[in-house]
């Protein structure tokens, strides 16, 4: 893939900055504008579409035995004709200190020792999951998150990769991933992750500047993130990831340009950038973040095209949203390939399969169902220990939420919807099931963010920017919401 240079990155205005080509093969247009009445429509909040529906609408009434028929349902499936491998996500809650925007579900505290009851209950959960599937489940995806994955000790990161590996079987070149605070991690413990066979790396980095580090309570230097990446690729993590945050109190147009330059200095494999949502009345840290100290939203935007154009200019490929990456890692190579999914993680380039999440307030997702853990850990560990899987909520998908799911991750990871494959995979006549929703694509096909012709939908160079606003024109719980600030702002 050809990387994408700022010759291809044109200036719409002083507040928005770039519009994009969805690859380097594809640079059409790029420089159309988007009318200031419909930027502003869009500027509002709306889900990331990790999934259709979306977690704020699982519901209690799903409950443990709805999990445990879904699990069995795998079970008689893999015993029929085989089963595809399973994604595996471990939650580890515990921090040592609080970062003000953080709107993670994480336990504060500097007592290590609570961590051995939670790899205790954790154990537990495991072996529930291998009661119902047997042991020996294939899984290509194994994703350690949190909180901080290394508030344990090597030793307890050791035991939770054992307990898995016992319970499951990951195959060949799976994918083995670690989110990392770069402030509890030395040159050796990466080492150490190497040797047990973590192949991944997330480092949270969110901004380098002093003032905004400051201001969110995650203070840790330039110098010794870089010393962590040097050290990542020596011991041969095939693809290191940097997350960054716009829209942090303290931060300016101007000191987050230089962020930009660091990290394009230190040259991750990916880099995840998401936009800042304050939230205060959900998240509690986040009251400790002055409203005044927030950027502004022309500020924000601004910050939002430097970055683009700024890590574009530097050779990344642009995934979609809010993600890059290098064009020989394979996220890019899945996306010219139209191999790109969406999970709970983000883009993936794993097919789309089953999820089990373990672990307090973990998601999963096993057939056409979702579901959720307990969110404190009382009740986690009381569930577990009383043998019971610790769902507390979910959704089993009707028939409408799966049409809507294959035409919302159609236009999130490929951008483009054919009504042929649609109509055909789910047996409806496109046109007519989605008029309401096609009258309303309008204003955006006359801002030249979509494409509607006789074959499908086609989200242009511009409108891949917007693909949250294009696929929520189709989310039809949306409809009648009333409290759409529980989401991050799509600008």
């Amino acid at each position: 893939m050809k990387s994408a240079g700022l010759s291809q990155i044109k200036t719409a205005n002083p507040y928005f900055g770039t519009f994009l080509p969805m690859n380097a093969d594809k640079t059409e247009d790029a420089a159309r504008v988007v009318p200031d009445d419909l930027l502003r429509k869009l500027d509002v909040p709306g889900p990331r579409y990790t999934s259709y529906p979306t977690a704020d609408r699982f519901v209690e009434a799903f409950s443990p035995s709805d999990y445990r028929h879904a699990l069995q349902g795998r079970a008689s499936g893999a015993r029929v004709g085989g089963a595809s491998p399973l994604s595996l996500y471990v939650h580890v809650p515990f921090c040592e200190s609080v970062c003000y925007y953080c709107a993670c579900n994480k336990v504060i505290t500097k007592h290590h020792e609570r961590a051995t009851e939670y790899l205790d209950v954790l154990d537990l959960e495991i072996a529930l999951h291998a009661a119902e599937l047997g042991t020996g489940q294939p899984v290509s995806q194994l994703h350690l998150g949190g909180g901080s994955p290394t508030f344990l000790s090597d030793a307890e990161l050791a035991r939770l990769m054992a307990s898995l590996r016992a319970a499951f079987k990951i195959v060949p070149g799976a994918e083995i991933s670690i989110e990392v605070d770069p402030r509890t991690a030395t040159p050796a413990r990466l080492r150490d992750l190497a040797a047990m066979g973590f192949n991944r790396i997330s480092f949270g980095i969110q901004d380098f500047d002093p003032a905004v580090q400051q201001a969110v309570h995650r203070v840790q230097s330039f110098e010794s993130v870089r010393d962590l990446i040097l050290s990542a690729r020596e011991h041969g993590f095939e693809s290191i990831n940097a997350d960054l945050i716009y829209g942090l109190p303290q931060q300016t147009p101007e000191s987050f340009q230089r962020t930009i330059a660091q990290v394009a200095e230190l040259r991750p494999d990916r880099i995840a950038l998401y936009a800042y949502a304050h939230l205060p009345t959900r998240f509690k840290p986040q009251r400790r973040i002055e409203i005044s100290d927030l950027p502004q939203p022309e500020a924000r935007i601004r910050m939002l095209g430097s970055a683009i154009s700024g890590f574009m200019g530097h050779g990344y490929a642009y995934i979609g949203m809010d993600h890059f990456s290098l064009p020989g890692d394979s996220l890019a190579a899945a996306k010219r390939q139209g191999r790109l999914h969406r999970n709970f993680q983000g883009y993936s380039t794993q097919p789309d399969c089953d999820l089990i999440g373990l672990g307090v307030s973990s998601i999963g997702r096993m057939g056409a169902t979702y579901s959720q853990n307990a969110k404190t850990l009382p009740e986690y560990y009381d569930a577990v220990r009383q043998g019971q899987f610790p769902v507390v909520r979910g959704l089993a998908l009707g028939r409408d939420d799966l049409v809507r799911r294959a035409v919302i991750m159609a236009l999130m990871c490929q951008g483009r919807v054919d009504f042929e494959s649609i109509a055909m995979s789910h047996l409806i006549p496109f046109q007519d099931y989605f008029a309401n929703e096609l009258q309303q694509l309008q204003p955006m096909v006359e801002g030249g963010l979509v494409e509607v012709d006789a074959d499908g939908i086609q989200v242009t160079a511009s409108g891949w920017y917007f693909v949250r606003g294009v696929a929520a024109v189709f989310d039809r719980y949306l409809r009648t919401d009333l409290t759409r600030e529980r989401f991050s702002r799509i600008v």
